[in-house]
């Protein structure tokens, strides 16, 4: 599968699960130096491949009719300081309303260290602009994961699948938070549990055969 037929596939994805809202949300990836992304201004669910522009990581336009998404520049800003070959950007309701009332996301649960645990909120800055890419980029250190304030949420991955699964974790991670609020005051699991989780992941149980 080609590059931008994966940007249309993840596309529909993220529109059937609700993830983004009319033409919000964002995709990429990346081949060596050139990358894939989803154009300025359209539903993600309705791309076809020839739609989707291939730009350089200097972010210039290679090919392609359509402009890049507007907020292509934090995409490269993400490749430039980790090793992701993938980036998802949606605006999910609720990462969004993590987003909008919190500057972290904590480890309700153990699966946050499979973005590299605390979930940070990157300072708010206008869509589209260098300030953003940076405060997503600082946010993002050592992390699969970012929220951005009054925005949204990034993900990264070393595929597109792999980004996209970030993202499907990072709401339901948000959505357990915020449930968990309507309910009482959410336990957070401490440095000390979240390492024991990594010493079982690194020593499974053995069973004996019989």
């Amino acid at each position: 599968m080609s590059l931008r037929e994966q940007l249309c596939e993840y596309g529909r994805r993220a529109v059937e699960l609700g993830l983004v809202i009319g033409t919000s949300g964002n995709l990429s990836v990346r081949q060596g130096d050139l990358v894939a992304v989803t154009p300025s201004g359209a539903a993600l669910d309705r791309l076809a491949p020839e739609m989707c522009p291939i730009v350089d990581v200097e972010g210039y336009l290679v090919e392609g009719e359509l402009q890049p998404s507007s907020e292509t520049p934090m995409h490269l800003a993400v490749y430039e300081t980790t090793d992701a070959q993938a980036v998802v950007h949606t605006h999910s309701v609720f990462g969004t309303v993590v987003a909008t009332t919190m500057t972290e996301l904590p480890p309700v649960h153990y699966n946050a260290l499979l973005l590299g645990g605390v979930v940070k909120v990157a300072e708010y800055a206008t869509y589209g602009t260098p300030e953003l890419a940076a405060n997503v980029r600082a946010a993002m250190e050592g992390k699969q994961a970012a929220l951005m304030a009054n925005h949204g949420g990034v993900t990264i991955g070393a595929t597109l699948e792999q980004a996209f699964e970030a993202t499907r974790l990072l709401e339901w991670l948000c959505e357990v938070y915020v449930r968990g609020l309507g309910v009482g005051k959410p336990t957070i699991l401490t440095e000390e549990q979240l390492a024991a989780v990594v010493e079982r992941a690194l020593n499974p149980p053995h069973f004996p055969r019989r």
